[in-house]
């Protein structure tokens, strides 16, 4: 994954470029919100299947192994920028596609 190079500082957002895309800031949130989910469990799956590699086999409680590469590749994910900033910024690029049924007159169930 690139998120890298995303910002991670804290930025005073204006609500007009986040309602701009839609048209309604309240749709544009839920967009950004359902993007974050995405990220958000793309980067867990990742970390999971990387710290998989170091699991063990024994369930010893008395002895734990301290795994350097382990911990960098730990402190890796925790110093990416959060799911939320980066859907953010994914958006106000208008890089994520989204669509709404009941807009779109896709919606069946219309009385």
């Amino acid at each position: 994954m690139k998120y890298k190079s995303s910002t991670n500082t804290t930025v005073t957002r204006d609500l007009r470029q986040i309602e701009s895309p839609i048209g309604n800031v309240y749709e544009s949130v839920v967009v950004i919100a359902k993007r974050a989910n995405q990220i958000s469990s793309e980067v867990k799956e990742e970390l999971t299947g990387k710290l998989a590699e170091f699991a063990s086999t024994t369930d010893n409680l008395e002895e734990v192994f301290e795994n350097r590469e382990q911990i960098e590749v730990s402190k890796h994910y925790e110093r990416l920028p959060k799911p939320t900033l980066i859907a953010i910024e994914e958006f106000l690029d208008e890089k994520v596609y989204f669509r709404n049924p009941a807009k779109d007159g896709t919606d069946k169930t219309s009385f």
